[in-house]
């Protein structure tokens, strides 16, 4: 198969203020992969499709969010490693999400927020739907709880919206949080984190189940060559990577037992 051939993407934590780093990183782990013999493309690709990408056959590299993972991708997919960030709220590869409120809104509990407008990113987002409803969920009393949820595309995007007034709450991954706190520092002033949700298995790197056995093993072995890399120290930092682990399918059901204990308190869905 030629390089050409074949995808990398790291989309998940990529925007203009990480996006060099991203490229950096890539770069290393394509010149690691090449060196092993195996081929890799020479740049990250942007945009597109993320559903049809993680799915596609040519997928050498790529992110995925856990829930999408465990309700569709597993038979599509091999995991590479779960990374591990360095910011507050996570914990090794496990993560959170930080329930956000206005700053000025004088709501502390979250019962406070019966009938207020939820934003989500997007229904198939682990941390902005599926542990914002097991947050909700004791809180709920077996029935609706929201007067409406927004779907808003991203977790900047929700969190514009509660810093504007047009949402009350959303539920922002740790790590988004703190990258935001860094790069938009104004938008996040006008927020306040009122709760904290379940941990679960963060956004593991992910590439196409169709590839052999031993390009997964190469690409495994070129991110741990670089995560170990005292050059590429300072674009880590700026992703706040500082480790992966290898993990394997049984580590993200602790999703599907979130989602499952949700359904037991009777709160199926973000309402």
């Amino acid at each position: 198969m030629i390089a050409g051939a074949l995808v990398a993407a790291l989309p998940m934590y990529d925007d203009p203020g990480t996006a060099e780093a991203n490229d950096s990183i890539w770069a290393a782990i394509a010149a690691s992969m090449r060196q092993r013999s195996v081929a890799a493309p020479a740049k990250l690709t942007r945009g597109g499709d993320l559903a049809a990408q993680w799915r596609s056959s040519s997928l050498v590299f790529g992110q995925t969010c856990g829930y999408p993972f465990v309700k569709g991708l597993r038979d599509a997919v091999r995991l590479i490693a779960t990374p591990e960030y360095a910011f507050p709220g996570c914990e090794g590869i496990y993560h959170r999400s930080f329930l956000v409120r206005g700053a000025r809104d004088p709501r502390r509990g979250l019962e406070a927020f019966r009938s207020g407008v939820a934003a989500i990113n997007g229904p198939d987002s682990n941390s902005g739907m599926n542990l914002f409803r097991a947050t909700i969920a004791p809180v709920a009393e077996g029935r609706a709880f929201f007067g409406a949820v927004v779907t808003t595309g991203s977790h900047l995007a929700s969190l514009e919206a509660v810093a504007d007034g047009r949402a009350d709450l959303a539920a922002i991954d740790c790590v988004s949080f703190a990258l935001m706190k860094r790069l938009s520092p104004d938008l996040v002033a006008r927020v306040a984190v009122v709760a904290e949700s379940p941990l679960s298995p963060g956004l593991p790197f992910i590439m196409s189940a169709r590839l052999p056995e031993a390009t997964l093993a190469c690409a495994r072995n070129a991110l741990f060559d670089v995560l170990a890399d005292p050059d590429l120290a300072d674009a880590l930092a700026v992703l706040g990577l500082k480790g992966a682990r290898v993990t394997t399918p049984a580590d993200y059901e602790r999703i599907l037992e979130i989602e499952r204990d949700a359904a037991a308190a009777g709160y199926p869905t973000l309402a």
